[in-house]
């Protein structure tokens, strides 16, 4: 969710810099960089826009004119700043101010209309048509600009299939829609283009990411890696654990893999091949360290505002839920390393002197504060845009207890330079400016993805999806669940993360949830999945990031990434296959924690925890010692049975995995006698 082009790839050689700024442009698209008078009215605007967004968390803007507003300002800006071709970059040309025109006069068009435009969507007027039609376009080319022609194809496609529907078999064929009663639904209500995901888009997503740059402005990105490092001694043998704890510290409030990613590679390329990684593997770790950022609290992705807005839930249970998965991640993550360290014999010795754990806290105690402040705003009764709200005031007062961290320059106040340039030149600017121009991309998403919902609500898509699922699954949870991860693998390896959750949410959960999954258990596995599909060609960006800083080959990295993150893998499948496995959820809410068996919850983790352990090992064929064959598909066999929530799964893992230990455990001491 954060720019870092600017601020964390200055440690970089030019060269490098160049192809990580390209992998940052594909996820958040090329945008202009104007420079003079136009720049700063655009900055201007976009400060303006945040704080319009800022005021909408705190007073009461009605949802008709809030998500409006929205759309049309995301789409404004995404004509001026992003060009139609690469050819016209830093050219602000003709047409890009006709379309911005016309998304304004879509807006207007539509908030005159009163009470009694959104009536008559199922009749709608010559004009209405004419008006939505426009605005259909543009969010199609706004995605085409932002996203590019992939996202643009899958949506276009849902709009045909509306259209044409009646055209095809069985048991895909539907009535099919006109093109004004399909334009009046999309355009004039609250379920189409304006639906869920904008809401999200326009209070949560809009919010968090202006959070998220307020963090990174004021230096709390820069000291959780530094005290990450600090923490671990700074050892060789240590490195692996430094870019698992910076990640995770870093992540939770960024939201973003490629952004976390690169932030965290900047600083720990050298160290990792200092410390006797090879490019692959190095960019491997910070890709899959970076991937756990979207699945980490407090912020995780933008799809996880999803989650809690299909299923009218509130954010600290999305929270509650993801926590669990989130510590098996990175546990997984941590065994992996933990293994490289005894597999490739890495040394302890110090790589760089770096200042103490205490002395950076003492310093900067209070990004600690922000990384917190949403979670315990929401235990404290706050909503969770009230939440972010607070907890965005709460990070702009404590900067100032430091001139560095400062969002305002202290000397700004005591006349030393004018005023208004002060301000304009501060981080409070930067960061406001921030916030509304990086949610551009997930913004133009979220509008092509109302398109998609649509139409799923519109042609009954989902449900037809589902029996298609289950009979080809002959009604067994299992195949259902593996072709539902499948089918989310495979959108997700060509659309983001966001878009990804919600094409799956609507046509795939239906199927788990009529085989008895829990609603919120079937939500979370498409989540999960979902981010896990990031680390796959051709959308493998944060891989593809990694290589680029580690010099390494992306296809090698990327299956370097594969195999970090394998051990998590299975996670999913233990809160869907049984109903014991909801315990991973904790329960999925507050309320039914609080009733929650706790004994029950701490087997689940407890197995499941064993489970990543035993994979961990199992692939990295190095556990204790190195394995033999049959250790090896002994500890796979045994991972994989830990991760099934049963009693008799679960003796045949421990059994497995106590023969292995035994096994190695004679063999070293074996080794040392001799």
């Amino acid at each position: 969710m954060e720019n870092l082009t600017d601020t964390t790839t200055d440690t970089l050689d030019a060269e490098t810099r160049q192809r990580v700024e390209s992998l940052i442009k594909e996820e958040e698209g090329d945008a202009n960089q104007y420079k003079g008078t136009l720049g700063v009215l655009l900055t201007v605007t976009a400060v303006l826009m945040s704080l319009f967004h800022l005021y909408a968390a705190y007073s009461i803007v009605p949802a008709q004119i809030l998500r409006t507003a929205h759309v049309t300002m995301v789409l404004v800006f995404i004509f001026l700043t992003f060009p139609i071709a690469a050819r016209f970059k830093n050219r602000l040309m003709v047409w890009d101010i006709v379309f911005a025109l016309l998304a304004i006069a879509t807006l207007v068009y539509a908030l005159m209309g009163g009470d009694n435009f959104t009536d008559r969507n199922t009749y709608p007027f010559t004009t209405d048509i004419v008006f939505g039609g426009i605005l259909i376009l543009l969010i199609l080319e706004s995605l085409r600009r932002t996203n590019g022609l992939v996202l643009l194809s899958v949506t276009v496609s849902f709009l045909l299939y509306a259209l044409f529907g009646n055209y095809l078999p069985a048991p895909w064929t539907h009535k099919g829609y006109e093109l004004p009663r399909l334009v009046g639904f999309m355009y004039m209500t609250l379920e189409g283009i304006f639906g869920t995901a904008v809401d999200v888009s326009s209070t949560l997503i809009i919010l968090f990411t202006i959070f998220g740059a307020f963090l990174q402005f004021s230096g709390a990105g820069k000291f959780f890696i530094d005290f990450s490092f600090s923490i671990m001694g700074g050892k060789t043998s240590n490195v692996g654990k430094t870019v698992v704890l910076s990640s995770f510290l870093l992540g939770g409030p960024s939201g973003s893999g490629v952004a976390t990613t690169v932030t965290v590679g900047a600083v720990a390329h050298n160290m990792l091949a200092k410390a006797g990684y090879d490019k692959n593997a190095a960019g491997g770790l910070l890709a899959a360290g970076g991937l756990g950022a979207i699945i980490s609290p407090p912020v995780l992705g933008a799809a996880a505002f999803l989650i809690a807005e299909f299923l009218k839930i509130s954010y600290l249970d999305v929270l509650l839920m993801a926590t669990v998965p989130t510590f098996l991640f990175y546990l997984g993550l941590y065994v992996m390393v933990t293994i490289d360290a005894r597999k490739y014999n890495m040394s302890g010795q110090k790589i760089e002197s770096i200042e103490s754990a205490w002395s950076l806290t003492k310093k900067y105690w209070f990004h600690f504060f922000s990384l917190i402040s949403i979670v315990v705003f929401m235990m404290m009764g706050f909503s969770p845009i009230m939440s972010v709200f607070w907890a965005t005031v709460a990070s702009f007062a404590t900067s100032f207890l430091r001139s560095d961290s400062a969002m305002i320059a202290y000397d700004t106040f005591q006349g030393k330079a004018p005023f208004w340039q002060s301000l304009y030149n501060s981080k409070f600017t930067q960061a406001m400016s921030g916030g509304f121009t990086q949610v551009l991309s997930i913004a133009a998403t979220c509008a092509g993805a109302g398109l998609i919902v649509g139409v799923v609500v519109l042609t009954g898509l989902g449900l037809k999806f589902s029996s298609i699922v289950l009979d080809y699954a002959d009604g067994s949870l299992f195949l259902t669940a593996l072709f539902t991860g499948l089918v989310v693998w495979v959108v997700g390896l060509a659309v983001p993360v966001t878009a990804s959750y919600i094409i799956c949410a609507v046509i795939a959960a239906p199927a788990m949830i009529k085989l008895g999954v829990p609603d919120f258990a079937a939500h979370m596995f498409i989540f999960y999945y979902a981010v896990l599909s990031e680390v796959s060609p051709p959308t493998a960006l944060s891989p593809f990031a990694a290589a680029a800083i580690c010099k390494g080959d992306p296809y090698k990295t990327t299956f370097q990434s594969w195999k970090y993150v394998a051990p998590a893998i299975l996670v999913p499948f233990i809160f869907v296959l049984d109903p014991a496995g909801v315990a991973l959820l904790l329960m999925g809410n507050v309320k039914a924690l609080a009733l929650a068996n706790w004994s029950e919850i701490a087997w689940i983790v407890f197995t499941a925890s064993a489970g990543i352990v035993a994979l961990a090992g199992g692939l990295q064929n190095w556990f204790i010692l190195k394995t033999n064959f049959t250790e090896r598909w002994v500890l796979v066999a045994s991972g994989v049975a830990l991760t099934y929530p049963s009693t008799t799964s679960d003796i045949a893992g421990f059994a497995g995995l106590a023969l292995v230990v035994a096994s190695q455990l004679i063999r070293q001491s074996r080794q040392r006698t001799a």
